[in-house]
C-alpha cells in the first residue's frame, strides 16, 4: 500500500520523505490556505521534493472552467494529479483530462455508486473520505471494501486511495481491506510507529543496560 501525505506543509513533507515514507501527496484548497502561500508556488515545490503523484485541486465549480484550472495545474510539473470533485462537471472535467494524458484524482467521493462513476470516467484515484462518514455514524471503512469489491469484479484500473484518515486504525483497516493508497496527515503517520509496549520495553531494556555500567561508542 502506497502512503500520501495530506499536507501542504513542505517541511513535514520532507522530514517523512527522508525517510522513504513518502510515496506522494495531496493538497487541497484548506491545505493550501492553512499553509498561507500561493498555490503554484507551493505545488511546484513540492513536486521537485516528492517523485510521486502530487495532487492539487481545482477550485472551480464549472466544467469548463474546471478543465481550464485543470490543464493548467498539470503543467506545473509531469507528476500533477488534477484534483476534481465527484460532481456532474468534476466527472466530464475527469474524462477530458484522462483522455489527454492526465493524472486526475476524483475527490469527495462517499458511495460505491460515486466511485464506479469515477472510475468509468477514467480516475485515476478515487478518494473516499472515511473519517467524513464516521462523522455522520457511518462507517467509512465499509466504503472502501466496497469499492474494492466493485472494483475488482470488472477490473477497473482506477486506484483506490483512502483519504480523511483520523486513526491508526483507519490505515491497518485500509490495508487489510487492499486499499491502493492511503493519504493522511504527517501526525497520523508518525503515530504508526507508536505503541505503550515498545516504550515500555525499551524503557526496561535502558535501564538494565545502564546497571552493566557499559558502553557501545
Amino acid at each position: 500500500m502506497k502512503f500520501f501525505v495530506d499536507t501542504a506543509d513542505v517541511a513535514a513533507i520532507s522530514e517523512l520523505n527522508d525517510l522513504g515514507f513518502v510515496d506522494g501527496v495531496t493538497t487541497n484548497p484548506s491545505l493550501i490556505m492553512k499553509s498561507g502561500r500561493d498555490i503554484l508556488e507551493v505545488t511546484k515545490e513540492i513536486c521537485e521534493l516528492i517523485d510521486g503523484p502530487v495532487s492539487a485541486e481545482v477550485t472551480a465549480v464549472d466544467a469548463d472552467e474546471m478543465i481550464a484550472e485543470g490543464r493548467k495545474l498539470a503543467k506545473i510539473a509531469d507528476n500533477i494529479a488534477v484534483k476534481v470533485p465527484l460532481t456532474w462537471a468534476g466527472l466530464k472535467t475527469c474524462k477530458t483530462l484522462t483522455d489527454e494524458g492526465r493524472m486526475v484524482n476524483v475527490t469527495l467521493c462517499f458511495s460505491a455508486n460515486q466511485a464506479l462513476l469515477a472510475a468509468k470516467a477514467g480516475a485515476t484515484f478515487i478518494s473516499p473520505f472515511i473519517g467524513r462518514l464516521d462523522d455522520i455514524n457511518i462507517d467509512g471503512i465499509d466504503l472502501i471494501a466496497d469499492i474494492r469489491t466493485i472494483y475488482d469484479n470488472y477490473g477497473y484500473g482506477t486506484e483506490i486511495l483512502a483519504a480523511s484518515i483520523r486513526t491508526v486504525n483507519h490505515v491497518s483497516d485500509c490495508a487489510r481491506i487492499g486499499a491502493d493508497v492511503i493519504t493522511a496527515p504527517p501526525e497520523v503517520l508518525k503515530k504508526l510507529a507508536s505503541h505503550p509496549l515498545t516504550d515500555a520495553g525499551l524503557a526496561t531494556f535502558m535501564a538494565d543496560w545502564a546497571k552493566t555500567g557499559q558502553k557501545i561508542l
